[in-house]
């Protein structure tokens, strides 16, 4: 016969086990959509160094392939795999060595897609809740590991006529 106290300390045990694994099946994979270059095998490479944190947000995980999320409700978004973007006249900030064409068209949600890079990847982030500054910076690591084919350019990069054209 087992004791009463090792059998009330078994069921407690076993109670709280089941508890916590009811409550990690409530957290719902973030549903996305897998870009149309997600096959690429650097994605691959992109998502398994992706941070287990992005702005001290927990990583969720997605239901497509080659993307990320981070934070409940999720706060940042990854898709490896997107268009590669040509020239833009939108702004493009270099954070940690990688290259962002940063889109403010939906504002408070950024979106930044790197640029000189193939696969490009997209990150949106709500500014509501996370610094975009620091998720791209937490992201860096990740999306170093695909090389860099060129880089952003701005005006002061375009060399100017030394003389004036003759008429």
């Amino acid at each position: 016969m087992i004791p009463r106290s090792l059998a009330l300390r078994s069921g407690a045990a076993a109670s709280l086990l089941l508890s916590a694994l009811l409550l990690t099946g409530c957290a719902a994979a973030v549903p996305l959509e897998p870009a149309a270059d997600a096959i690429n095998p650097a994605c691959a490479d992109v998502v398994v160094h992706l941070p287990a944190s992005v702005a001290d947000q927990p990583a969720r995980e997605t239901n497509a392939q080659a993307t990320g999320a981070w934070g409940d409700p999720a706060a940042v978004l990854m898709h490896c795999g997107v268009t590669v973007p040509g020239p833009t006249t939108l702004p493009c900030l270099n954070v940690n060595g990688i290259d962002w064409i940063e889109d403010d068209a939906d504002a408070p949600r950024y979106r930044y897609t790197t640029y000189g890079r193939d696969p490009a990847i997209e990150i949106v982030i709500d500014s509501e809740k996370v610094s975009g500054t620091t998720a791209l910076v937490d992201l860096a690591s990740a999306v170093s590991g695909v090389p860099a084919t060129s880089a952003c350019l701005g005006v002061e990069d375009v060399p100017l006529p030394t003389e004036a054209p003759s008429l």
